[in-house]
């Protein structure tokens, strides 16, 4: 009453009374403040009703210390000197962890994602493109210049242009910025040397989310420097992809972390979804669709479901290896296969993995009008045929949807409109060098002979002449006189040549046989 109905006659009680009130009121906004901040179940429905604005936490998280490594060792382990947190649930919505996701840490160590999940829709997918529209990169889907040689009007979606090389930032970013804040402060912990792991890598760092990787021993270093190099802590340990597993879940349930793992979640598969959806926008009258498939079929399931949406009558078909037909085995028995032959194959990467959930396989047979199988030749082919025309260097996973139609499995697809998913770009050099040179010599345009001339100078000439009217570019010649069955003073001498097509190098061989009819050709 003093303060507010007229000047005070005391003034030093008046000061009093102000700073009390002062103080007064200050509690009630530290109430406000704390009960602001306190997390609140009504969160998880923002994956239903809306996007949840947690991309970027206002305040960025401490730094990774080298102290903590620490935590990560076995030694530290074993001694029991670990880090534990816990975490107790008050009370759970059933309705809402029904469609939002639930990635609370649990005593398994790890998160499924899809346990609390359901059949993605179309207003899933529209509200994944809307949220990570300014995290990914709308590539280009263009014409190809490949159109003309297979009768195909074939455009090229280059989600290979990517910050990571891959279509899986789509749904890791959106899986991301789907967590919940005290688990987006507390990190993420991953176990593979996929692009999976590295588009966590890269987009946990940019989100400022602790981002730890365990990669096992024989990954290769390119990997690891390039998932350091997006920001995360990157840990060897283990020799199998499966030592690191148990490691990585080993550290999620002790630390905190949240053990992320490619799955079918209705998040990540929407995520991975809004390629389709560019595609349909930016290829007007669409015939058919192209997509990797094997045991990681997100994205086809996930464009699949945007694709039939907007067009039904668009045929959408997946890809995977004659050596691993995944989802045809699962597609036939109803279930993911379990064929442990497949998993971690080197050369195909993630299209050779196993089926990782039943949701992905449901909207396959639901949705995908045709899966066909394809040879490590065709795939080898479809990585030249890229490098040549579209100077786009690609992996299997990004190749094997062209290979389809380097191996004319789809014949019906003849003068049709053709989108097809150049969906990862991530291959070693020196892997790549090997394809190459494989996929040259599978077209018959880099070929090897031996023959036996007369040791002198003359002949190794004349042979060099025949080459050049030929016009055949000589890649390497040796000769050999020890381990030599003819006579004394002859050398056989092996040449590896380029030439242009088959046509050529049938040309060259009619040409050295009418004039060294004993000349033998290395077969591929």
């Amino acid at each position: 009453m003093l303060l507010t109905r007229g000047p005070c006659s005391k003034p030093r009680s008046c000061s009093a009374a102000q700073r009390y009130a002062e103080q007064l009121f200050l509690k009630k906004d530290d109430s406000k403040v704390k009960k602001r901040d306190a997390p609140a179940l009504c969160d998880l429905r923002l994956c239903k009703d809306g996007p949840i604005r947690n991309g970027h936490i206002g305040q960025r998280p401490p730094p990774i210390n080298p102290e903590r490594l620490k935590d990560f060792v076995e030694e530290d382990y074993l001694n029991g000197d670990v880090k534990t947190w816990e975490m107790k649930i008050v009370s759970r919505n059933e309705e809402l962890l029904g469609d939002a996701l639930s990635l609370v840490p649990q005593s398994s160590s790890r998160i499924s994602l899809s346990s609390h999940n359901k059949l993605i829709r179309f207003e899933d997918i529209s509200a994944a493109a809307f949220k990570i529209q300014s995290g990914v990169q709308k590539t280009p889907c263009m014409y190809s210049r490949l159109s003309k040689l297979y009768g195909v009007d074939i455009y090229l979606k280059k989600e290979f242009l990517q910050y990571t090389g891959s279509v899986k930032e789509r749904g890791v970013l959106y899986l991301l910025t789907s967590l919940p804040q005290d688990q987006q402060r507390k990190g993420v912990i991953v176990a593979s040397d996929g692009n999976f792991s590295m588009a966590v890598a890269y987009h946990a760092s940019e989100l400022r989310i602790p981002v730890f990787v365990i990669m096992s021993t024989s990954t290769s270093p390119a990997r690891v420097k390039t998932c350091r190099e997006y920001g995360a802590m990157v840990i060897s340990y283990g020799t199998t992809a499966k030592d690191s597993q148990m490691h990585a879940r080993r550290l999620a349930q002790e630390n905190g972390y949240l053990y992320l793992e490619e799955e079918d979640s209705a998040v990540y598969l929407s995520g991975l979804g809004t390629m389709g959806l560019e595609m349909y926008e930016q290829v007007p009258k669409l015939d058919a669709v192209i997509f990797p498939a094997g045991g990681h079929c997100g994205l086809l399931a996930g464009s699949a479901a945007a694709l039939k949406h907007l067009n039904p009558r668009i045929s959408v078909i997946g890809v995977e290896s004659e050596s691993f037909p995944v989802l045809q085995q699962s597609l036939k028995a109803g279930h993911p296969a379990e064929d442990q032959a497949c998993n971690n194959h080197h050369f195909y990467g993630d299209v050779s993995g196993l089926c990782f959930g039943s949701n992905s396989l449901q909207l396959t047979g639901k949705l995908v009008d045709k899966v066909v199988a394809v040879s490590e030749e065709d795939v080898l082919i479809s990585m030249l045929r890229l490098l040549e025309y579209e100077r786009a260097t690609v992996d299997a996973e990004g190749a094997i949807g062209l290979a389809a139609l380097v191996a004319g499995k789809l014949p019906e697809l003849k003068g049709k409109r053709v989108a097809i998913a150049i969906c990862s770009g991530n291959v070693d050099l020196h892997l790549l060098q090997r394809c190459i040179a494989r996929a040259l010599t599978l077209e018959s345009r880099v070929c090897r002979f031996s023959l036996v001339i007369s040791d002198s100078p003359a002949d190794v000439s004349k042979l060099l002449e025949v080459l050049a009217r030929e016009e055949a570019r000589v890649l390497d010649i040796r000769q050999e006189r020890t381990f030599v069955t003819s006579e004394l003073f002859t050398v056989e001498v092996t040449c590896t040549v380029e030439t242009r097509d088959k046509i050529h190098t049938a040309q060259l061989r009619n040409a050295l046989l009418e004039r060294y009819p004993t000349a033998a050709w290395t077969e591929r």
